[in-house]
């Protein structure tokens, strides 16, 4: 009998809150699930789950026995990693990103990570949802500061600057804001975070003082992909993270906003959007690890 995977199951079930989300994040049927849940309670000789067609608790017995398991597939984990003698940085790599990080950042730097290390397999989550490093397999998430938790050892990779920008077709039409009080007669395409919903502010400095522009929503998106697409044909003016904005500037396809001042004006706030490389604890931190951390910071 395989003791060990039928305990598996039942903490996955535990910590995933149903049999049904727990056969999803194993890949398997609720049927096998079902029956590895009731092979350890005919093994252990007691009711672990109370379960209904609706709903499904923990025992007290259950709820002793998770107490004293559900650290094991970790320390298994641990003791693997311990016991393995790497001469150089292998495996499986699970790389969650937010997307537009993720599109313009880290996929195009990809192919030379894997030139640098061959036998490291990759797989990239691109979301701008929390993700859960243990019940998703996740062995680094790249996040930006609002997305951060006291679950999370966060290690800074990058800072990137912000800018207002927009088409120079919508500019001709529309006019070019001279200052951030003029954006509420502009059509503002605003991102709104997928994690708790709210929008990222438009922030000035003027005489020593920050203060978030009064904004005139003409799309709202949490694609910042989708906002850029919007400007990009016309559509209004965006704040966009500098690795998205900046080729194409350069390109002429969005003019930058609020460039210049003086001491009278108010200007863009210099504060910059931080990325982050993340990982559950500091044992997780292994070679092939550390060679993706390393690399991030040397872009």
């Amino acid at each position: 009998m395989d003791i060990l995977g039928l305990i598996n199951s039942f903490i996955r079930v535990v910590d995933n809150g149903s049999i049904a989300a727990a056969a999803r994040a194993q890949g398997i049927s609720p049927a096998a699930v079902s029956q590895s849940i009731s092979r350890l309670e005919n093994h252990l000789g007691v009711r672990l789950l109370s379960r209904t067609t609706r709903s499904m608790t923990l025992t007290e017995s259950g709820k002793r026995y998770y107490e004293k398991v559900h650290h094991i597939p970790q320390d298994i984990d641990l003791a693997s990693q311990a016991a393995a003698v790497e001469t150089k940085p292998q495996g499986a790599l699970c790389i969650a990103t937010t997307a537009a990080f993720g599109r313009h950042v880290l996929a195009p730097r990809m192919p030379a990570f894997k030139d640098a290390y061959p036998d490291i397999e990759i797989e990239i989550i691109s979301t701008d949802r929390s993700v859960d490093h243990r019940l998703e397999g996740v062995d680094v998430s790249i996040r930006i500061e609002a997305q951060l938790n006291d679950q999370l050892i966060a290690r800074p990779i990058a800072s990137i600057p912000f800018v207002f920008c927009a088409a120079p077709a919508y500019l001709d039409r529309a006019g070019v804001p001279a200052t951030p009080e003029n954006l509420s007669h502009h059509s503002c395409l605003v991102f709104r975070y997928p994690t708790d919903g709210r929008f990222l502010p438009w922030s000035f400095v003027r005489d020593g003082k920050r203060f978030n522009a009064k904004l005139n929503p003409g799309f709202i998106s949490d694609d910042i992909d989708i906002i850029t697409q919007i400007a990009l044909n016309g559509g209004g003016i965006a704040r966009l993270a500098g690795f998205v904005a900046q080729p194409l500037i350069d390109a002429g396809k969005l003019v930058a906003l609020f460039t210049t001042f003086n001491d009278d004006t108010a200007r863009a706030e210099p504060l910059p959007m931080n990325i982050y490389a993340c990982v559950t604890e500091r044992s997780a931190l292994n070679a092939k690890v550390r060679a993706f951390i390393e690399f991030l910071e040397g872009m």
